[in-house]
């Protein structure tokens, strides 16, 4: 058979659409993960999975992309699971691996005259489902809970699909969306726009800059929490440091401590957030919520095996 012939392209065209869902999948898997390296691992599960089947078994399927989703929803279920006595293992405090918006610092430099690189943080739609804030909130959802309120509520998935892809009836994927919602509307407070959020971090980065510790406490809510997540690779705080007093003393000593660090403004997970480098290498990427003008949360991800999407393809 030709290569021009009808068959040839419709084959073509079938893989194109199969392709084209990857960013769909890695979009939801994100969410659901809360890991970056995970979604990838859950999507090429997913597509291993396809593959796996023969033709005339691909072909029996009337919506490859929903075929798709259910699979990968129910691969980030079992991997929700098994997560939960990995984390019980973790050296300190797990926090969710941070993303690089990389269609604004490309290269150290606005635009940075690139085509798009391939890497899928460029794939994920940072909206508010993926500040920090809200993953973290995540976090504490079971794994049937998370699922089911990340494809109601936020890819607008019906329930009776919903129920489908989890494995139980529709009105209990309903409670356990409903379950979902309650911890993000208990656990979430008013945040800053993203404009104000922005001149916060800024002052807070020249603070610290300039080891003014006065000013650091001016800009920290005096019941600030900073998280920090080395992952038992690198040190950092092992528990929670709380109190704005606290915390600006923790920094002015992390200051005198390694000299040479570079603080970048980024954004992080769609907000306005930090990134510290040592000889030109992240080694923090930090995450804020401002709330009332100041800031409430601090996120500091130090762990080098979540930092690969800012030291790959050269983000910064």
């Amino acid at each position: 058979m030709s290569t021009s012939e009808p068959g040839h392209n419709q084959h073509k065209a079938d893989l194109s659409a199969i392709a084209g869902e990857r960013r769909q999948l890695i979009n939801l898997a994100y969410r659901l993960l809360g890991s970056l390296t995970e979604a990838e691992d859950a999507v090429q599960e997913t597509y291993t999975r396809w593959y796996a089947m023969s033709k005339q078994q691909r072909e029996t399927i009337a919506s490859p992309g929903a075929w798709l989703t259910t699979v990968a929803s129910r691969v980030c279920l079992d991997v929700l699971g098994s997560a939960r006595a990995r984390r019980e293992r973790y050296v300190g405090t797990w926090i969710p691996e941070p993303l690089p918006d990389r269609t604004e610092w490309i290269s150290g430099r606005a635009g940075g005259g690139r085509t798009e690189p391939a890497d899928p943080a460029d794939r994920i739609t940072l909206d508010e489902s993926v500040n920090m804030a809200f993953l973290v909130v995540l976090e504490s959802m079971t794994p049937a809970e998370r699922v089911a309120f990340i494809l109601h509520d936020v890819f607008r998935y019906p329930f009776a699909e919903v129920a489908e892809i989890v494995g139980r009836t529709p009105a209990a994927c309903r409670q356990l969306a409903s379950s979902g919602r309650r911890r993000i509307r208990d656990g979430r407070t008013p945040s800053a726009p993203a404009a104000g959020q922005a001149g916060v971090v800024r002052h807070f980065k020249e603070a610290w800059e300039s080891k003014d510790i006065e000013a650091l406490v001016s800009l920290l809510d005096p019941d600030a929490t900073m998280t920090a997540d080395g992952g038992g690779l690198v040190g950092t705080a092992l528990r929670p440091v709380e109190g704005g007093q606290n915390i600006a003393q923790y920094l002015i000593h992390i200051a005198g401590k390694a000299p040479g660090l570079t603080l970048l403004e980024r954004t992080v997970n769609g907000r306005p957030g930090l990134v510290a480098q040592h000889t030109g290498v992240p080694v923090t990427v930090a995450a804020f919520a401002v709330t009332g003008g100041r800031i409430s949360r601090i996120w500091a991800v130090r762990n080098p095996e979540k930092l690969r999407a800012w030291t790959d393809s050269g983000h910064i």
